[in-house]
């Protein structure tokens, strides 16, 4: 295929559950870039799993880990990389995804609580009222995720490879020819 990105890397953000990861993978292997989770690499770095780094040194110290390896990540090129949920939390990391394309993959909360009401493994769904929590998060994210380059809305009933039709179909939509570095 034609790759209208000229090497430049996709950061994929939107909200837990939107499927940032499984559209990477396919994203990636279509554009042959190399493909990264932030949240696989925090669990390396880290030494153990996302819930225990949470529960024995807190979400500062996640999100430090987040920052610290996106700083890393933003020199990579040909790259499709799945960030956190949270990581649009930090103006920092807005300074280290501008380095290629964001793209805020947009599910509404409640197709997103579908598919994570079994997931024991969301630290921050841990709540009494996990989709009141989700629609919490949603709502004060949005703004952030809205400073992405490319917003794809989905129903949350489209394939990986969908999707990820959707964004290369999307994109020469948002990219001028000044606009991309080699």
């Amino acid at each position: 295929m034609n790759n209208p990105l000229k090497h430049c890397s996709l950061f994929l953000v939107g909200m837990m559950g939107v499927g940032k990861t499984t559209v990477g993978q396919e994203l990636a292997q279509r554009l042959n870039y190399r493909f990264f989770d932030t949240d696989t690499l925090i669990e390396r770095v880290a030494g153990m799993d996302i819930p225990q780094l949470f529960a024995t040194q807190g979400e500062e110290t996640f999100r430090q880990l987040e920052t610290q390896i996106l700083s890393q990540l933003s020199a990579q090129l040909r790259s499709v990389i799945s960030t956190g949920g949270g990581i649009v939390l930090k103006p920092e990391n807005w300074g280290y995804m501008r380095h290629g394309i964001v793209v805020w993959l947009d599910v509404p909360p409640e197709v997103l609580y579908d598919r994570l009401k079994t997931d024991d493994t969301r630290p921050l769904l841990k709540t009494e009222n996990p989709l009141e929590t989700l629609q919490t998060l949603c709502d004060r994210r949005q703004h952030l995720y809205a400073q992405a380059d490319l917003q794809v809305n989905l129903t949350g009933a489209e394939s990986p490879e969908q999707v990820a039709d959707r964004v290369l179909t999307q994109l020469p939509r948002i990219l001028k020819t000044d606009s991309v570095q080699n």
